[in-house]
């Protein structure tokens, strides 16, 4: 097993912290509720499959993926995920809330 380096661990944070910042300036130009929903589910896809790769890439022993790395990626994706859940509840209850007013 690798021993993981702080420098490798900033420059990731970099790297993160760039499409985070973008996502944030596009979501002010598209500012529909549909559209943000989209950006945020496409998110969490982009993480689960970013995290499916390097566990892939990790199991074949690629020398360049660390475990560390491996599960940053898949708890990033499953944090994601479980908070798209969250909402979509809340949207599920608010939906029937809605349903259920008197006329």
């Amino acid at each position: 097993m690798s021993e993981m380096n702080i420098d490798q661990v900033l420059m990731q944070m970099r790297k993160m912290s760039v499409p985070a910042t973008n996502a944030t300036e596009n979501s002010e130009s598209n500012s529909g509720f549909a559209s943000i929903l989209k950006q945020s589910i496409d998110g969490v896809n982009t993480h689960q499959q970013t995290a499916g790769k390097l566990s892939q890439a990790f199991e074949t022993g690629d020398a360049d993926i660390s475990l560390a790395e491996v599960m940053i990626a898949s708890q990033k994706a499953d944090v994601s995920f479980q908070a798209m859940v969250q909402v979509r509840n809340k949207l599920v209850d608010a939906y029937k809330d809605i349903m259920n007013m008197p006329l």
